[in-house]
Formats: C-alpha cells, structure tokens, sequence
C-alpha cells in the first residue's frame, strides 16, 4: 500500500499552553486535525470558569487563525471547590466540552487538582444529568496511610480503588481514562464493554517501553506521566489501539516544554511532544501491526462516537515516503521544544515511513 486516505482525524487530548508557547505549537495540530480536547492546566492559573475557558478559546482560535476549520474542544480543569451548576451550564451552552480530573500533584501544573474524589461528587452528579463527559488523569500517588505508590503502579492503583466505585456510584456517567498506559487498564475497559467508558492511548505508550528511557544514559525527553511501562503493557496496548475496537481513540498528550526545563539536573518537566508528527507516527504503528485498515477507525471515527460528534467531512492522505524531524520547534521568546523523534545526532533521529501529503 503505498498511501491511505482516512476522514480527518482529531485529537481528544492535547495540550497547547499558554503565551508564545501556545502560538508555536497549536498550529501543528491544527493543520492535522479537524477538533482538538484542549487541556486547562494552565499555570500558574488553570481553567476553572467560564470566564477563563472562553478567554483561552479566544487565544488559541488566534493561534489557529490559519487553519479556519479546526475546532478547540475547551475543558474545565476540576478543583474540590469546582461549581457543578456552572460547569453542567457550560456544557448545555455548548462552551465546554468536558472536565478534566488531575489528582492533586499527579503531573504538570496538577496541583490545584482534586484532593478526595468523594469532594467533588456533586459536580459529578451535575455532569451526568447533562451528559458531560469526565477526562482522568489515572493515577492513585498514595495509599489510604499516606505512603507512597510506585510510580509504576499507581495507575492500576487507580482503577482499583478509584474508577470502578466511581461508575458504580455514577452508572449514567461518561468517563475517558486519559493515556491509559496498562494491560489493567486495557482489560478494564474491555470488561465493562460501555458506551460510557473509553480509553485514549499517545504515540509514547505505543511505541515504547520504560527501558528506553535509560538507553544510552537517562533520556530526559522520554519522561511523561503516567511514565512508559514495560514491554508486555506496551504490546497489550498496541493490540487494543489496532484492533478496530470503538472503545479506544486517539489522544496524543502531546505535551511541549522548553528544552530548558527537560534538560535539567534537577525537576525535570514532564510530556513528550507529539505534535509535529503525531498522526504519522499513529499510521506507523498501525502498519508496524498490520493493521492499517483500522487506522481510520482509531484516529476519527471512534472518537466522535463517544463524544456525540459527526466525524469530520474532510479528508487527509498518507503517502508511503520515509522522513525524519531535522528541527526543534521554535518559539518567538527565544525558547526551543524537542519533538519526540528529534536527536541532535542525525543518524538516531526515528524515520518515520508514512508523510501527510
């Protein structure tokens, strides 16, 4: 096969940040992708009302002036003191498509996030009676004596003890485990089989494994979280992305920092950046599997299913033509970003066998 040509996709979890930062990279998703679930994370103040979710529309529409058909999907970010009329009232207005849950401390810019789940069940119980859907961050940081969970484990933690009392109390709820990266949480979804549960996968959890980060040395620009798990949930992952099943769409977490704050010796920022060559590296996986046939299925169709949506009436090509990223992405503050691809040394820069044309 040497090109495919699918309805356009969308991203239905991306983050674009703020300032100069938000005008280098949303226009690399705009240009791909027909929607986008843009994350409220803002720092140092999230989106939390509807005044803020509206004024950040208004920046990123600016940002992707040159891509008149891509639409922002806006999301509240969820505190313990969130109002679940304001938000049920945003999303019946048609302004906000969704809320993001963080758990407190969980990732970048988490920290104002939700404390006790049990704290904002009123929200949630306003969100199902209008049929907003619920965006997790799927991590569990400690047990009910305050130790600390592994990081490796703190995802299937969180199905555990968090996701499956939650459907049980809210059975009319729509809920996205946001890049879920395990077999648990693969499995999960697969058993409650529900129009109300889904799960979203990135280019990272797909494509690698936890060893590679520590290939060659520590690899800062590989670190996310939920970080990457091993070999056998990557595989288990990668069958699920492929296999053509409605309850799994794409979600990139595409994630910029500045490379200032990756390539540091202390703290080093959390997110791989996708963007600039998200949906090519999707199309490489799926042909890595043979199973190319599905790639519509996973990148635009599923997606829209569960949120309600019509796919998108355009469409885009992928021609067979190997590449490389040669460059970081610049941002008119002077700062740079490292596209997950990218490596100073070219010859370990990741070909990349399929091109939109």
């Amino acid at each position: 096969m040497k090109t495919i040509t699918i309805r356009k996709p969308d991203d239905w979890h991306c983050h674009f940040r703020d300032g100069a930062m938000l005008k280098a990279v949303a226009p690399l998703t705009a240009r791909h992708f027909g929607r986008a679930i843009v994350m409220p994370n803002l720092a140092p103040d999230p989106v939390t009302t509807t005044e803020a979710l509206l004024s950040y529309k208004e920046r990123v529409l600016e940002a992707t002036s040159e891509f008149p058909q891509f639409t922002p999907l806006m999301t509240y970010y969820l505190t313990d003191n969130s109002s679940g009329e304001e938000i049920a009232q945003g999303f019946t207005d048609g302004v906000a498509t969704a809320v993001k849950l963080y758990p407190a401390g969980a990732t970048t810019n988490s920290e104002h996030g939700v404390t006790d789940i049990k704290k904002v069940y009123g929200v949630l119980e306003s969100m199902q009676k209008v049929g907003m859907p619920l965006l997790i961050h799927g991590e569990r940081l400690a047990y009910d004596d305050g130790s600390r969970v592994d990081p490796y484990d703190r995802e299937k933690l969180f199905i555990e003890t968090t996701i499956e009392p939650l459907l049980k109390d809210f059975p009319e709820l729509k809920v996205v485990l946001e890049h879920a990266t395990t077999k648990e949480a693969v499995q999960f979804v697969q058993s409650q089989n529900s129009d109300r549960l889904a799960a979203t996968f990135t280019v990272q959890h797909l494509m690698l494994a936890r060893a590679d980060m520590f290939e060659g040395g520590l690899q800062p620009h590989l670190y996310c979280l939920p970080p990457i798990k091993r070999d056998e949930h990557r595989d288990v992952l990668r069958k699920a992305a492929t296999s053509g099943d409605s309850h799994f769409f794409l979600g990139t977490d595409s994630a910029p920092h500045p490379t200032t704050a990756k390539e540091r010796a202390t703290g080093c920022a959390a997110g791989i950046f996708t963007a600039p060559a998200a949906l090519e590296f999707y199309a490489q996986i799926f042909d890595e599997m043979g199973a190319l046939e599905n790639l519509e299925a996973f990148t635009s169709l599923n997606g829209p299913r569960f949120y309600g949506l019509k796919p998108n009436e355009e469409t885009i090509t992928l021609e067979r033509t190997p590449w490389t990223i040669n460059e970081l992405v610049s941002v008119e503050n002077g700062d740079a970003i490292r596209p997950f691809g990218y490596h100073e040394d070219e010859t370990k820069r990741l070909t990349l066998n399929w091109s939109v044309q």
